[in-house]
């Protein structure tokens, strides 16, 4: 029994799949910014990708169960020649589809398209904004990253997003640190991007820095990783249990490899049943009740307020 388990056992709780309401599909790690806090450890370089046979496998399964939420990430999802595919198959399907945006992917040759294709689609955009600060988004995703994705919000605004259709964004803290109240943020960014920039959007997510990949290894190379494991796990939160992403949503690799979540999939915890599976070997019923695969990761998704791919928990 791994730590995170043990901490649910003291409180009486176990971690168990409900229904399936969200697949989200990552379909690779090319992305075209290289993020201090990105748990893919996703960059330019990177070139792992959906195949055009897994695709279409994936694409038949979502034609065939339809489920209720198609999340789409990555990497960057926008830069796999297979993005509109799925968006349009899970439209048709009747699925909502949700695109998780850098938006500076906008900013790129060859994909100043996006915001009126998201549009016509009725696409959420879940977008990364670590901050409203110049200084700070700079120094965790790049040099330029702030100026670009006060273009790509313009865009996105000008086509309706965050009046007539949803833009949400995303906050992670700037380092070894939980995020701040969620209601808090999110007030202090609508004022100042309105303010400063006149741009809207829906709701702002924050979400804890997940201690794997790249940000894993700035913790090690500042001697922090024992600090903030250990303050993960003692603000472990046992409201935050029920509202687990991993609970109601099934992550799905480039492979077509199944994972209980996208953090599991970093560390290639693959679900198996005797042998590892993938969607084609599953129906949405098949892993209802079965038990979660946990690791000490898990605490960032239980401290404090909660987080997951849909911000604050509680």
């Amino acid at each position: 029994m791994n730590r995170f388990d043990q901490k649910l056992a003291e409180h009486g709780l176990t971690l168990k799949r409900t229904s399936l309401q969200t697949l989200q599909l990552n379909v690779g790690r090319k992305c075209n910014q290289t993020c201090h806090h990105c748990h893919v450890n996703a960059a330019p370089w990177r070139t792992e990708m959906i195949d055009e046979t897994t695709a279409h496998r994936v694409g038949r399964w979502i034609q065939e169960h339809r489920p209720s939420i198609v999340d789409i990430t990555g990497g960057a999802p926008e830069l796999s020649e297979f993005f509109r595919y799925f968006v349009e198959t899970a439209r048709a399907a009747g699925s909502h589809v949700i695109d998780r945006n850098n938006l500076t992917i906008i900013e790129t040759t060859g994909h100043g398209y996006l915001p009126k294709y998201l549009a016509e689609h009725e696409v959420e955009v879940i977008a990364s904004l670590p901050c409203y600060s110049k200084e700070n988004v700079n120094q965790q995703r790049g040099n330029g990253v702030f100026e670009k994705s006060i273009s790509a919000l313009r865009k996105l605004n000008a086509v309706g997003y965050g009046t007539k259709l949803t833009l949400h964004l995303v906050y992670n803290p700037l380092g070894a640190t939980l995020p701040a109240p969620q209601a808090e943020l999110e007030a202090d960014y609508k004022e100042v991007l309105q303010r400063e920039f006149a741009i809207v959007f829906n709701q702002l997510y924050t979400v804890t820095n997940q201690p794997i990949a790249r940000f894993a290894e700035d913790l090690h190379q500042q001697g922090k990783w024992d600090e903030y494991l250990e303050l993960l796990a003692n603000s472990f939160n046992p409201a935050t249990v029920s509202g687990l992403m991993c609970r109601t949503t099934l992550s799905v690799g480039y492979r077509g490899e199944l994972y209980d979540c996208d953090f599991n999939q970093m560390l290639r915890m693959q679900i198996q049943n005797g042998k590892p599976l993938f969607l084609w070997d599953i129906t949405p019923d098949l892993l209802k009740n079965r038990t979660i695969q946990t690791g000490e990761h898990c605490f960032a998704c239980t401290a404090g307020c909660g987080s997951s791919c849909t911000g604050a928990l509680t």
